[in-house]
């Protein structure tokens, strides 16, 4: 099975991104700055949303803390900083957010609902709506995120389409894992971190992100005990 969806959305990221490097140079920085600014804004909102739909608070609250007490002995952060800087370094970028694009740019794609209820629509129904949908936003996203982050934001269309391929196949082998509780339980704890990426992206806090994405793996598999 072909994953189209998730390869349609790693096409329109590298457009995306292409496009505001395109555009890098013919924007004053004030008008960067607010599109950054906006930008920041509208995932806050998005972010709140969703983790409103969840009902069951002391879920999240175990998940969040759980999941930041793995993330951080794990160090996730740091080895995408890593790893994204080895790109740079092959790729000879004197960017200095380089790496910040990469992986601000890999969470906000990877973390959210659409990607994974896209990736099982696409899996079990062949419907690739959803997926079709991100694509256009995640480039939307790609293009104001590359004028300021440069080219690590093209190279997250890697990890997205990677992510969103093994949702793909995920979703074919296990799809009567994932019950309505438990993605009920994934979209709040995936809406906080989609807030806490707001928040950075406003220069409000400087919340590593990464080292909390093990959260969402714990809200999935205690959500049957939380319904």
């Amino acid at each position: 099975m072909i994953p189209i969806g998730p390869l349609v959305n790693g096409a329109a990221i590298v457009a995306g991104g292409l496009l505001g490097l395109l555009l890098h140079g013919r924007f004053p920085d004030r008008v960067r700055s607010g599109m950054f600014h906006a930008l920041g804004l509208s995932i806050l909102l998005i972010g709140l949303k969703m983790a409103l739909a969840g009902n069951a608070p002391l879920l999240v609250v175990i998940s969040m803390l759980s999941g930041a007490v793995a993330g951080e002995l794990l160090d996730i952060e740091r080895f995408m900083a890593r790893a994204g800087d080895g790109l740079k370094a092959r790729l000879r970028s004197d960017n200095a957010l380089f790496t910040d694009g990469l992986v601000t740019a890999t969470v906000i794609f990877c973390t959210g609902t659409m990607a994974i209820l896209g990736s099982f629509d696409e899996a079990l129904r062949g419907d690739h709506t959803l997926l079709f949908a991100k694509s256009a936003l995640d480039g939307a996203v790609a293009m104001i995120l590359a004028t300021t982050h440069g080219a690590g934001v093209i190279l997250s269309c890697l990890p997205v389409a990677l992510y969103e391929g093994l949702l793909v196949a995920l979703g074919a082998a296990t799809h009567d894992y994932f019950t309505p509780d438990r993605l009920t339980q994934l979209t709040a704890v995936g809406g906080l971190l989609i807030l806490a990426i707001g928040l950075n992206m406003l220069g409000l806090l400087k919340i590593r992100v990464a080292n909390l994405l093990p959260a969402m793996v714990v809200a999935v598999v205690l959500a049957p005990w939380f319904a």
